[in-house]
């Protein structure tokens, strides 16, 4: 099984396509590390040596920011935003659209499900038991 920055990858899967699983690496840059290493993209991974996934490493280790690194980074800028109080910062507290994308319409991941408002007479009328006159 070959473990790359900490990520196992699926062994049916091409070269290629498997390195697009470890975090802050997409199918461009693997396509690039790929052929840095002088590996065919073609090839699976559960037939890579030792060495080719050695070579992997190194490059990914040497040249780019991946997982738990990366993933901290990005936190760290939203916490920055949050703390400074810009407006990116307010929309991420508040889990809202950060990006200038509608909010009336859509929005509905980072908004969570529907709340409908209706109108209160109507569920104060239902909640009230009729009262019986003998």
């Amino acid at each position: 099984m070959a473990r790359v920055s900490g990520v196992d990858l699926p062994k049916e899967k091409r070269v290629d396509i498997a390195l697009s699983y470890i975090y802050g690496i997409g199918r461009f840059l693997a396509s690039r590390i790929v052929n840095d290493a002088q590996i065919d993209p073609a090839k699976r991974v559960k037939n890579l040596s030792e060495e080719e996934v050695g070579k992997l490493n190194t490059i990914i280790a040497k040249n780019f920011k991946v997982e738990g690194d990366l993933r901290r980074e990005v936190q760290e800028n939203i916490k920055r935003l949050t703390n400074i109080g810009s407006y990116r910062g307010y929309r991420h507290r508040r889990n809202l659209p950060v990006r200038g994308q509608r909010t009336r319409t859509n929005a509905r991941t980072k908004r969570g499900k529907r709340k409908t408002v209706g109108s209160v007479k109507a569920a104060v009328t239902k909640k009230l038991p009729t009262e019986k006159t003998e």
